[in-house]
């Protein structure tokens, strides 16, 4: 590569904090990871998802909805889409926008590429809606104890500069800073460019050792030792290895 990702990464800013009520749109494990941390920090979360998440709401303080409609008459201050790439589009198309009051609504994604999800965003979206897309470049697993020092990526795709709506941009942000995430501010196209190597050798490695059957042996080498835990932290990140998967389906501006 012709420059390193921190040569891109723009100076930290602090981000105060308001509480929001957050929607999040698909709650797989992914979702329900971000909302517990949400949860913890005094946001009041809705979530709806073609899957029937009623009791795991339940259990984790959120207010489940089967009906997208019905959630958007709460009129939720972020809607936070956690479906899957596959998914996304067919998502947002079929959305039932009208019922939102879209000029004060900030929608937010969290996949592994980004130009994607912020084209379709510009696309889809009426233009009085703010835009944020973002990725964690953590997980249930690698974030499970502690998001301190971990990456989050943004990019104020279309985020209003002052007045209440960039509060509000800056009151989501405020959520990975106050657990101490790496804030690193870049373009859409600048993450894709490191990402297209970064996770495709991490993931396509963790794909490969998945499906191997690594048993430990009396004469296992450190590098062996490192192979096989390498499997079982790798193995179970499902979303990320999807998302990365089908990314590469997709064009790519560079």
């Amino acid at each position: 590569m012709a420059a390193e990702a921190n040569n891109v990464t723009k100076p930290t800013t602090t981000f105060t904090s308001h509480v929001l009520k957050i929607g999040i749109v698909g709650f797989g494990k992914f979702g329900q990871f971000l909302a517990k941390t949400m949860n913890k920090q005094g946001h009041s979360l809705i979530a709806t998802s073609r899957s029937d998440y009623s009791d795991v709401c339940q259990a984790l303080g959120v207010t489940f909805f089967r009906d997208p409609r019905e959630f958007c008459k709460e009129r939720p201050d972020v809607i936070l889409v956690c479906t899957t790439i596959l998914a996304m589009e067919s998502t947002l198309r079929s959305f039932p926008l009208e019922e939102l009051n879209i000029i004060n609504t900030l929608f937010v994604d969290v996949l592994s590429v980004k130009e994607f999800p912020r084209n379709l965003f510009l696309e889809v979206l009426p233009e009085e809606c703010e835009i944020l897309c973002t990725h964690p470049m953590f997980g249930p697993e690698s974030g499970k104890t502690s998001w301190a020092g971990l990456p989050l990526v943004y990019d104020k795709v279309r985020i209003s500069e002052v007045g209440s709506r960039a509060q509000k941009c800056n009151d989501f942000l405020s959520i990975f800073e106050s657990e101490g995430c790496k804030m690193v501010e870049m373009t859409c196209a600048e993450h894709d460019l490191y990402a297209a190597e970064t996770q495709f050798l991490t993931h396509t490695v963790g794909r490969i050792l998945s499906h191997m059957n690594l048993k430990s042996t009396p004469i296992d080498t450190k590098s062996y030792e490192t192979l096989r835990h390498l499997r079982l932290y790798l193995g179970t990140a499902w979303i990320c290895i999807m998302d990365c998967s089908c990314a590469m389906l997709i064009p790519w501006s560079n």
